[in-house]
């Protein structure tokens, strides 16, 4: 009696077990998307450079700011001997044993040929730059996780559909065994079905490998632990909004972080050519400092303040100065030129979204009106062989086309989400439509 309730709570305590393990962890797109902006490598090194080119602008504007440099000596001197020229040679100097000295410098830039609000203007533009291009990333990252999500529903999908056949196909075998036994069909009809039996697990494998691939991929993106396991529920998917769909270049024109991204680098290499020109001229800034000297019984300097105008003026730089200059235009047109290729490149990517969106709304009409005929054709090809007047090749045939239509129905829902998502993304318009701004 014992040992049956030890067995009694050991299959309970594994039935248990076996429930939890079987748990998932449901998840909407949404949740996705926000896990992905907070943890993600990507947008965390993304964030880093914006970071350090906010301190490169800062260091560049420190440069307008005075230079103020302090000083100071103390020395101790040995049996040191003064020489006055211009003193009485018979009186006596004493011979100090010390001597201190301190100096206050202040240095404040008047003008630079330009350079210093030029290199702010450049750098303010290359820090604006890396925003963009920060934004773009976030969006990369956001998109990725919509392709992962999506793919996760479809394999999700596809195995219900197969797990749901292959029930009815083992009906089948089961119902065939009967009939062959009773000499109703023969033993070919039973191994046609057994076979379909087997080819729908070979399909179910394959589609549980492929569920278990990109539960992995999805979950190492978002961070979450290995094992865990991800739902998609139908509903919250299917209830994503995919209405105001672009339909021409230009919002992706306006609204594409990447090509904001190059123009602004082209604002950064215009100001970066008004630096090298900045070599053309004198550099004045305005001098101020302050002295004291004291060399012990025997001078003494207090209160030594100076101040004035310092100029600098590197000749030779006007010769050389050129080949800096030609070097800054050239890279602003290289900006240029990329910015030319990239405008093409975007019009080509959301010309060829527009058309995939709209192949997959018209593929999703024609896989649901094929689902409705296949459905059809299977029930009429059933009663046909319940009343012998078809095969088994017919019924397998007509199940399989039933399969393959319910898969791609499903299959094509998704779909035009993905596409719809993939077109937004091109267009420049996948943070507004997440409301990502604020994540």
């Amino acid at each position: 009696m014992k040992i049956s309730q030890l067995m009694l709570f050991g299959v309970f305590f594994i039935g248990i077990s076996s429930i939890e393990a079987q748990e998932k962890t449901s998840l909407t797109l949404d949740e996705a998307v926000k896990m992905a902006w907070e943890k993600s490598n990507e947008v965390t090194l993304a964030n880093t450079k914006v970071n350090t080119k906010k301190h490169e602008l800062t260091a560049v504007k420190n440069n307008q700011y005075p230079d103020l440099k302090v000083s100071g000596q103390y020395q101790r001197l040995t049996k040191a001997s003064i020489d006055m020229p211009n003193q009485d040679k018979s009186a006596s100097l004493a011979s100090p044993d010390r001597a201190m000295l301190g100096m206050a410098n202040l240095s404040l830039p008047i003008f630079a040929g330009f350079k210093i609000q030029s290199s702010i203007d450049a750098y303010d533009n290359l820090y604006e730059a890396e925003t963009a291009n920060a934004a773009k990333t976030k969006e990369d990252v956001a998109l990725r996780v919509i392709t992962y999500y999506t793919a996760l529903y479809k394999a999700q999908k596809t195995l219900d559909v197969l797990n749901e056949n292959q029930k009815s196909a083992k009906q089948r075998v089961t119902d065939f065994i009967e009939l062959e036994k009773n000499g109703i069909i023969p033993r070919n009809d039973l191994l046609k079905a057994q076979l379909l039996v087997s080819k729908t697990q070979l399909s179910i494998d394959e589609a549980t490998n492929n569920l278990n691939n990109i539960n992995f991929y999805l979950t190492t993106l978002l961070k979450l632990a290995p094992e865990t396991k991800l739902q998609v529920n139908e509903d919250d998917f299917f209830n994503l909004k995919t209405n105001n769909a672009p339909t021409s270049d230009a919002i992706a024109l306006e609204s594409r972080k990447d090509l904001e991204a190059v123009r602004l680098q082209q604002k950064a290499s215009e100001a970066s050519i008004k630096v090298a020109k900045a070599g053309y001229y004198p550099s004045i800034s305005l001098l101020g400092g302050y002295t004291a000297f004291d060399l012990k019984d025997i001078v003494t300097v207090k209160y030594a303040m100076n101040f004035g105008l310092g100029l600098s003026y590197d000749l030779s730089g006007i010769l050389k100065n050129s080949a800096h200059v030609k070097e800054a235009e050239s890279r602003a047109l290289e900006v240029k030129n990329t910015e030319a290729i990239m405008t093409d490149r975007i019009k080509v990517e959301v010309q060829k979204s527009i058309e995939d969106y709209d192949l997959a709304i018209n593929q999703s009409v024609v896989y649901n009106e094929a689902l409705q005929q296949a459905a059809e054709n299977y029930r009429l090809v059933k009663d046909k062989f319940d009343n012998g007047l078809a095969d088994t090749n017919d019924l397998v045939e007509a199940d399989v086309e039933q399969l393959s239509a319910k898969i791609n129905t499903a299959v094509s829902k998704a779909a035009i989400i993905q596409k719809y998502y993939e077109l937004l993304s091109v267009s420049g318009q996948l943070s507004q439509s997440f409301n990502l701004s604020k994540i």
